[in-house]
């Protein structure tokens, strides 16, 4: 393997010890040698001289301005947004893990992170549409599998591959609401955390989990229990009364009704799903763009601008997105039942009563 060998320490070289450490979980040689590319970047460049307001410095002493300013070098270069995005995710990963392992003590690019997140979703570009509109949108899907995943991306503010990477253990619906016959038993993470929803970080596209190799990653910073209100639960429901038997061992909650019966949906079945009935109310066009067509990452943005506005809690609603890591997460977590539940239970709009206006 062309990565760097195992054997250095963590005090001599952290990157190293990192990639190390990820061959050992068994990531694969491409994924570990485009970290250890942008990673020795970012060494070099936080290193040099090329930091004229800020003293060159180590990665284990490295600032939250020294991110910065390696991002900012980035973009001069003319890198595209989305490769920017990218590297800076491998060194907040990068600085997540050796914080969690307890060989640094914080990680600087959290807040660069944070604030790269909150640039993208308030794209004032993106169409918009009042709550009362999407309404009326939702109450034209009638299909309950379509229904059930559009509710759930607007309630829940999540990716469609982490949709699609859900499984039965996943949720925890009320009792009276449990109309799968084989009861399969939630997940220890949602013990006593009733009408809730768990998105992992584990799952990897090409990678097994839970038994069954996947079709899409989960992007999320840590692990986030999410709530389900009355409209997502009734959402779940319904369409649990029809899910197709699935022959998969993990018991994918979401699973085809077409020409792939009774298999787990991917992000492009999702894709489809979505953008069939945006189209039919002029909301999706064949070569269109993000600030005309409605997709399934379009509700994310729809979630985080409303849901934000409600609450006033940024920090919530970044936690329900998966947006932050560390002890910032942490908090929220720990105080799941006051801090999230509750004041997402409060602010979280209805979406399937129609206006009588």
């Amino acid at each position: 393997m062309s990565t760097e060998p195992l054997g250095d320490t963590p005090t001599e070289d952290p990157i190293r010890y990192f990639l190390d450490d990820m061959q050992l979980h068994g990531k694969k040689q491409r994924t570990c040698e485009a970290y250890k590319r942008v990673l020795r970047q970012f060494q070099q460049y936080i290193g040099s001289e090329e930091i004229s307001t800020i003293a060159p410095t180590s990665v284990r002493e490295a600032t939250h301005r020294h991110c910065m300013a390696w991002v900012h070098s980035l973009r001069q270069s003319d890198c595209a947004e989305s490769t920017i995005a990218t590297y800076a995710s491998y060194v907040h990963r990068f600085y997540t893990y050796l914080s969690h392992v307890g060989l640094f003590d914080s990680n600087p690019m959290t807040l660069v992170l944070e604030e790269m997140n909150e640039q993208i979703e308030t794209n004032p570009s993106r169409r918009e549409t009042s709550i009362d509109t999407m309404r009326e949108f939702v109450h034209s899907v009638q299909h309950p599998l379509s229904h059930a995943i559009i509710i759930i991306l607007l309630k829940s503010g999540m990716r469609s591959g982490e949709l699609c990477n859900l499984d039965m253990r996943d949720i925890n619906l009320s009792a009276s609401e449990t109309h799968d016959t084989r009861s399969i038993q939630p997940r220890a993470a949602l013990d006593g955390r009733c009408r809730s929803m768990y998105v992992d970080t584990a799952p990897t596209a090409g990678q097994e989990y839970n038994g069954e190799i996947r079709t899409a990653s989960n992007k999320r910073n840590r692990p986030t229990v999410i709530p389900l209100d009355d409209e997502a639960e009734m959402a779940l429901s319904r369409w649990l009364l029809i899910r197709p038997d699935t022959v998969s061992d993990a018991e994918p909650l979401f699973v085809s009704t077409a020409d792939q019966w009774g298999k787990r949906l991917t992000p492009h079945m999702v894709h489809h799903r979505v953008e069939s009935h945006a189209a039919q109310w002029g909301w999706h066009r064949l070569g269109g763009d993000a600030a005309e067509n409605v997709t399934p990452h379009y509700f994310r943005h729809f979630f985080t601008t409303y849901l934000r506005d409600r609450t006033g809690d940024r920090g919530v609603v970044k936690y329900l997105r998966g947006d932050v890591g560390g002890d910032i997460i942490d908090t929220y977590t720990h105080n799941w039942g006051n801090q999230v539940r509750e004041k997402y239970l409060e602010h979280i709009y209805a979406i399937c009563t129609r206006s009588s206006s």
